[in-house]
């Protein structure tokens, strides 16, 4: 399905919780992060985190072993596959940090399958620590949403894809996520797209209180086993329409060579009448 390009959320849509608690949770320092958590933004917090995880010895490797034991649906993978097998263009859009995704989905066996991962930069830097940095540095210029954090509006990062797309393309999208941060995404959406909210978290509650704010398309999903059967039913139903459109399109070109060659025979025919 080369027509459709499906964003994923990350956490609490491809991971069943929060990457960033799920650290600090299982390696023992919730205590300290909810000490700090009311003194400083979340992404900038994330970083401190990680700085008070290596000052008291805990390795990048300790790290990594934590993530691969994050909790995932096991329908959601061969969900991913799948689409990804169907010829979609996959992607995430996530308030998380690319070390932290990039480790899970390696360790999944899935990150071949997405052309693009826009999420906070994190890397091991020379002190031998992650380091957290946030998507935009909100630091030097807001990025002027009211509705998303300062370090990241999602549907900026939306719309940048969407002007990427050629329009002769006509691509459709199909977005997944569950957080208030996924909202201002949805919004972007148009009327042939697709949003898929976890139902009862933020994102749901969110379009729930207009849902004609949201011109696309509007299918909840509660774990991934509705996850996998709603996208492959939406990637489904917009390959038979695309093949119908083909079909009218092929009928309505045959019909029109069909039609200029018996105008093209008439005056034969009229001659020879004569």
């Amino acid at each position: 399905m080369a027509g459709v390009v499906v964003v994923f959320d990350f956490d609490k849509t491809i991971v069943d919780c929060d990457s960033d608690n799920w650290v600090v949770d299982e390696l023992g320092f919730t205590d300290i992060f909810n000490q700090l958590l009311p003194t400083m933004p979340w992404n900038s917090l994330m970083d401190r985190m990680m700085m008070e995880l290596h000052s008291h010895g805990k390795t990048i490797d300790d790290i990594a072993q934590v993530l691969k034991r994050i909790p995932i649906h096991p329908r959601v993978v061969p969900a991913i596959k799948a689409a990804h097998a169907l010829g979609c263009d996959l992607r995430i859009v996530s308030d998380a940090n690319v070390f932290f995704i990039e480790t899970i989905l390696e360790h999944l066996g899935i990150r071949e399958c997405f052309s693009e991962i826009n999420t906070n930069p994190g890397y091991v830097n020379e002190e031998g620590r992650v380091s957290i940095l946030p998507y935009h540095d909100f630091s030097k210029a807001p990025d002027g949403c009211s509705l998303c954090p300062p370090n990241m509006c999602k549907g900026l990062i939306i719309e940048r894809i969407q002007d990427s797309i050629l329009p002769e393309e006509k691509k459709r999208f199909i977005y997944l996520g569950d957080g208030s941060g996924d909202y201002c995404p949805s919004l972007r959406l148009k009327e042939r797209d697709f949003v898929m909210p976890r139902k009862n978290f933020p994102l749901w509650d969110l379009i729930c209180k207009d849902p004609l704010l949201i011109k696309a398309e509007i299918h909840e999903w509660n774990d991934g086993e509705d996850q996998e059967r709603i996208l492959l039913h939406l990637i489904n139903k917009i390959s038979n329409e695309e093949s119908a459109h083909k079909k009218i399109s092929v009928d309505c070109k045959l019909q029109t060579i069909a039609v200029a060659a018996h105008e093209a025979a008439l005056p034969q025919v009229l001659k020879v009448h004569q």
